[in-house]
Parts: C-alpha cells; structure tokens; sequence
C-alpha cells in the first residue's frame, strides 16, 4: 500500500463576479492532489477546479485553477495555473519560473487570500512566502509596492524590456534595451512630495508618503465595477488599469497611461516614423550611388564605432520627435553643435535639438540618444529638431558640415492617398464651380 502526501490549495478568494454569492465555489473550498510519498520516477498528478456559475449557458468556466505535480530529478516539482476570465496567469513555454526557496521552513500548505496574494503557510498559520513581495507585470487589487521596486514585461521578438518603476519622486514607465534606459511616460505627485509607496484600490491606483498619508492617486475612469489589478503590457508597453466585465466576461481597461498609439515607444520598428494617422512610415534614405531607397533601419548600421566621423553624417527630420526622455542632455548649444556632438560620440545615433521653452523662449538644448526608437510625427513650429546618424553619401545637398536636411521620407500610403484624394476634389470643386459660374454668365447674356 503507497502512502501519499496530500498538497492542498484553499481558495480565499473573492469570486471574479465582483463579490457575488452566484458562485459554485465558495470560501474555503479545498482542491487535493495526492503524490507518492516515495519518490516515482515519471509521476505526474493534476487537479482542476473550474467555476461556471449558475448560468448553465456558459461554455467556458469564468474561474478555474489548476494544480500539477511532476517527477524531477528526484524531486517532485509543484506549480499552479490560475485562469481568470479570458486572462491566464502562468510561465511562459510551461518553464519554471520562480522558485519560493521555503524547502525546510515547515510549509504546510498553500493558500490564495481575498487579495489575490498567494501565500505559503506553516502549521501556525505564519506566511513563509508571499507572491506579492515578488511582482512580475501584474499589480493586484489591495497589493502594495514600496519605493524601488517594480513591474517587468517582455515584449517577444526582442531584446528590448518594459518597466513600471516605483521611484522616489514619480512613477514612471521605461523601456530598456541593454544597459540602455529611456522614460517614455510619468506621474509625478503635486508639490514635489516624496513617495514611500502605492496600493492598487478600489478607484484606481494611490501613492502615500512615508506617513501613510495618500499623496496622489491615479483614477480609474470606470467606476461601476471596481479595480481588479494593474498590467504592464506584454506587447506595448502600455500600463493599464482593469475591471471585470460581468457582460462581455473579460477583463477591460478602465485606465491607460498612453491613449495614443504614436506614444508607444515601439509602436514603429527603428527608423520608422508614427504618422498622425497612427500608421508607421519608414525614413527613406537616397544614396547618390544606387538612387534606393532603404525600409526602416535596413541599410542604416546599428553601430557607428571604428568607422570614424568622416564616415557619417547627421540628417535632419522635419516635423518629427522622439517620445523617449531622460536621455543625456546639453544645454546652451546650437544645432550644429548639438550635431558634432552626436557625430563625436560613436555610440551616439541620433540627438533632439530644441530651441526655446515657456521659462526661456531663447534657450537652445541638445539631447543624445544611443537608440533610435519611438520617433512620432508633430506639429510644424515648435522647435524641435530631431537628427539621426547615417553613412556619409546618403543625401544630395549640404545645408552646413555636419547637417544635412531631410531628403525624402516615404509617406504612409493611407496618408498619401489621404492627401491626394483632398487635394483632387478640391480641385474638381474648383473647375466644377468655375464652369457652372461660365454657364451661368453665358445664360444671361
């Protein structure tokens, strides 16, 4: 007869119906899986607990958990699996992706509070181990984050990371390639009062100071559900506010940092440009060799290091920003100076030159940049000027020796077509009316 070790899982959890009674899970419910208490080479236990609520319509459950049980290397591995609504909370391609570091505390059980927190217990019911000290992208309802922590979101198919950081003075959001690091949104308290930390609430999200006293306060817009957690987006960057839709059953946003697309960091690949119709543009770079024109960063080298200032030059982009900040700045430089320091600074790729400001209409400020990214289009008069680092010979004409002006950027088709079908029926409104003036001249005499 095998002896078994049973891991319990109780659910304190409020049911995703926003505290409702219509669950068939309620507080307190248990969920066992049985393991060998020898070990057995290849075991694997699972356990399901799924909650449909008393709509016998529903295809798919709005609750479910799961708890597994593997054999490995002689031990057993545990991990849980937590579904909410359309939202699946696991690791991604099933690796493990933390590890509590309890073995030999007397854990005893494993349990989910109202909160949201997941915590390991031990005979005395004293928490050994608490999910919300250890967050990844998601901040839960009722969950607090002490200055200098933060939120991290791995967008795919790069090498580049989002972070909501926790700071003294804002909050913040930044995108990190490298050792690189850029702020591209902020919310910072009135009167420079300093943060101690936040918590996610009911409205939205509070910042308190070192008295426990609410500073500031991020509010949800939606206020008939309440706040069920806060997510760093995976594949934007956006931070995001959310409530439970008992309509559509999904999570929506009732809160975004960025409501623009063009405001995304990568809402463009590198060397593209985020129209006002919210499509991407390439820079196109015509060289005097082969008269093409290059995609994006296709023909434009990421590194500039060994090849020498003579072999580059800085091209001037009109009517276009970076939404990235915290980059190195000058202040009191000309653009032209503002350009030789970029092309001095082999890890340099482009510089924001900006002429006047609302404390000093005559100011003049460099900033560098040693990634090119999150290149939007803007209003013409404001007094920026934003230069990129390219091969030498990619443009015809020499305004001055280190700048050249933009030679030709590829429009979106949607904003060429845009602008076309404008200017044709202008121009047919025109003749149009002209002729109808010429008829009706010819009529009276």
């Amino acid at each position: 007869m095998k002896l078994y070790l049973y891991i319990i899982l109780i659910l304190i959890l409020v049911m995703i119906n926003h505290g409702s009674c219509d669950s068939t899970i309620h507080v307190g419910h248990r969920v066992s899986l049985a393991i060998p208490l020898e070990y057995n080479d290849g075991f694997i236990g699972r356990a399901f607990l799924m909650d449909y609520g008393d709509d016998t319509k529903q295809i798919e459950p709005s609750f479910r958990v799961a708890l597994s049980t593997e054999a490995n290397k002689g031990k057993y591995s545990c991990s849980l699996e937590v579904f909410l609504g359309d939202v699946k909370l696991k690791g991604p391609k099933n690796r493990m992706g933390w590890r509590t570091g309890t073995s030999g505390q007397g854990v005893e059980r494993l349990q989910i509070l109202r909160t949201g927190n997941l915590v390991l217990l031990d005979v005395l019911n004293q928490i050994k181990w608490q999910s919300f000290n250890f967050p990844t992208d998601v901040m839960l309802w009722g969950q607090r984050l002490d200055v200098s922590t933060w939120l991290t979101s791995f967008p795919r198919n790069t090498t580049s990371f989002y972070t909501f950081e926790i700071l003294y003075n804002k909050v913040a959001l930044y995108l990190n390639s490298g050792r690189l690091k850029y702020s591209y949104w902020e919310f910072k308290p009135s009167k420079n009062r300093n943060i101690t930390f936040v918590e996610l609430g009911s409205n939205g999200l509070e910042l308190f100071d070192d008295k426990h006293k609410k500073i500031a306060q991020i509010i949800a817009s939606w206020k008939v559900q309440p706040v069920r957690f806060l997510a760093l987006g995976n594949r934007t960057g956006n931070l995001g506010i959310y409530f439970y839709s008992s309509t559509t059953r999904k999570f929506e946003a009732s809160f975004q940092a960025l409501n623009t697309t063009c405001d995304l960091p990568l809402a463009c690949k590198p060397y593209g440009i985020c129209t006002f119709s919210n499509s991407c543009s390439c820079i196109g770079l015509l060289t005097k060799k082969s008269h093409m024109v290059s995609d994006c960063n296709e023909r434009v080298p990421s590194r500039f290091c060994g090849g020498g200032t003579t072999q580059v030059e800085m091209l001037e982009l009109n009517d276009v920003v970076t939404v990235l900040k915290d980059a190195p700045k000058r202040i009191n430089v000309t653009k032209t100076t503002c350009a030789n320091l970029c092309l001095n600074d082999c890890k340099c790729v482009a510089a924001l030159h900006s002429y006047g400001n609302y404390d000093d209409p005559s100011s003049e400020q460099c900033s560098l940049y040693y990634l090119v990214a999150g290149i939007k289009q803007v209003e013409k008069g404001l007094g920026l000027s934003y230069m990129v680092k390219v091969p030498k010979g990619t443009s015809y004409h020499h305004n001055n020796p280190s700048v050249k002006k933009w030679v030709l950027i590829v429009v979106g088709v949607v904003d060429g077509w845009i602008i076309i079908l404008v200017l044709g029926g202008l121009v047919y409104y025109l003749v149009h009316k002209r002729r109808n003036n010429l008829q009706g001249t010819n009529n009276d005499t």
